[in-house]
C-alpha cells in the first residue's frame, strides 16, 4: 500500500533521500511533477535535479534508486 502526499512533501522526502545517498551530499530536488494520464502507482517523476559538487554519475545512479524505493512508498495527490 502507498501513502499519498503532496507534491511539497515529495520533493523533500525525495530531496532528503538523494542527498544520503553516497556522493550526492551536494545535490538537491528542486521539485518533483506528475506523470500526466497515470493516475495509480508510480505516478511522479525527478524531472531535473542541481548537481552541487556531486558527480553526474553517482546522482543518475541516486535518483534511479530514490525513485524506485519511494515510488513504491508514496505516490503523488492532486494538488
Amino acid at each position: 500500500m502507498t501513502t499519498g502526499k503532496s507534491r511539497a512533501e515529495l520533493t523533500q522526502i525525495a530531496d532528503a533521500a538523494l542527498r544520503s545517498q553516497p556522493g550526492c551530499e551536494t545535490a538537491s530536488v528542486p521539485a518533483v511533477r506528475p506523470l500526466p494520464n497515470i493516475r495509480e502507482g508510480r505516478n511522479w517523476e525527478i524531472p531535473n535535479v542541481v548537481l552541487g559538487d556531486s558527480l553526474i554519475s553517482d546522482v543518475d545512479r541516486a535518483v534511479m534508486s530514490v525513485h524506485r524505493r519511494l515510488g513504491r512508498k508514496f505516490y503523488l495527490k492532486d494538488d
